[in-house]
């Protein structure tokens, strides 16, 4: 078995004003820096034998305290990336309701069957990432791994891996706080949730 502690990265300037932050790579705001200093802290004093995290810099400024403090490197893989919100990117949903209304409408009826406009699939950004964590648990199969992504991307693959259908990922799993802990367990073909949006201390 392989356990894996998801973190959501640090915050930024725009969770701070409700924004969606897909791809773009938006910066740490200085809660978010002592959010990423707070689970190296944390991470000084756990087993942990790899770090993993989303290419884009909100993720590995959260990511670097704690492999510091573990003495590892950072694994960078794309396959960590945000899912890609297309033309919602950077809006907030007011924004949204006034730019396509109908589409955001029948997005938050099903962000699956009408993910927002020119976005990414929802069930491809689950299967990368969940490809992620598969390939990890057999290269340390009886690892426990760091893994420091996104918040709509963390929460597809909690849904995909415990068989929850993945149009629910926003009602059952309405917040991912950022740089909280969730523990997540796979052996073989099955997963167990350890935890949810744990504090660091």
């Amino acid at each position: 078995m392989t356990d894996f502690v998801l973190v959501r990265h640090g915050e930024t300037p725009w969770h701070a004003e409700n924004r969606y932050a897909g791809r773009t790579d938006v910066p740490l705001t200085e809660r978010g820096l002592k959010q990423a200093a707070a689970l190296g802290e944390w991470a000084a004093g756990q087993r942990l034998d790899a770090v993993l995290c989303s290419p884009l810099t909100r993720a590995r400024l959260t990511a670097e305290p704690a492999a510091a403090a573990l003495g590892l490197t950072p694994r960078v893989d794309e396959r960590l990336y945000e899912v890609d919100f297309g033309r919602g990117e950077g809006m907030t949903r007011a924004e949204m309701a006034e730019e396509f209304p109908d589409a955001l409408a029948a997005f938050l009826t099903d962000p699956v069957a009408h993910h927002l406009p020119g976005g990414e699939h929802p069930a491809a950004a689950a299967g990368r990432a969940v490809g992620c964590l598969r390939e990890t648990a057999r290269a340390l199969p009886d690892g426990r791994v760091l893994v420091v992504a996104h918040s709509t991307l963390v929460r597809l693959v909690l849904c995909e891996l415990l068989g929850i259908p993945l149009a629910r990922y926003r009602q059952v799993f309405p917040v991912l706080r950022n740089g909280a802990l969730t523990e997540l367990r796979l052996r073989e073909d099955r997963a167990s949730l350890l935890s949810l949006n744990a504090p660091v201390h």
